[in-house]
């Protein structure tokens, strides 16, 4: 039924839950999994050295973090025997750059992690897992934070 799983994470232990499941389900229907991990661009604006220096050392820094967390979902990956690759990009919106990344795949499901936040402090910080919901072309599972 699925032929290549969008896996977005941020690194999280709740990313490495839905990796779990994205993979079963993967090797379950003999689908691709490809993981995507947003990098925030610089989100600063400054004047010479200072600034280059930042920057540099900002996108190593979130290199690193990328690179780890798609380690992780190879290695869930491999470990059942799934297919999987990984890609890294920059967006300003994190969502749009998942959703820009399941198309350009021609993903047929995302499955994420979802810290799972409810009333004021979901509306404060707000949810990528529900704006993802809200506005994707496929279908979207997600994985709940367990207690």
């Amino acid at each position: 039924m699925f032929k290549k799983i969008l896996l977005p994470t941020d690194g999280s232990h709740l990313a490495h839950n839905a990796a779990v499941f994205a993979a079963d389900l993967a090797k379950t229907h003999g689908a691709q999994v490809v993981g995507v991990y947003v990098i925030d661009p610089f989100p600063y604006i400054g004047i010479g050295d200072a600034s280059a220096v930042g920057l540099q050392a900002y996108l190593t820094e979130a290199q690193a973090a990328a690179s780890k967390a798609l380690g992780d979902l190879r290695s869930v990956c491999e470990e059942r025997g799934v297919a999987f690759e990984g890609d890294t990009i920059e967006r300003n919106v994190i969502y749009e750059g998942i959703l820009e990344t399941a198309q350009a795949e021609g993903a047929d499901l995302i499955v994420m992690g979802s810290h799972g936040r409810q009333g004021v402090q979901a509306l404060i910080l707000g949810s990528v897992a529900q704006k993802v919901l809200t506005h994707a072309k496929v279908p979207v599972l997600i994985v709940k934070k367990q207690d």
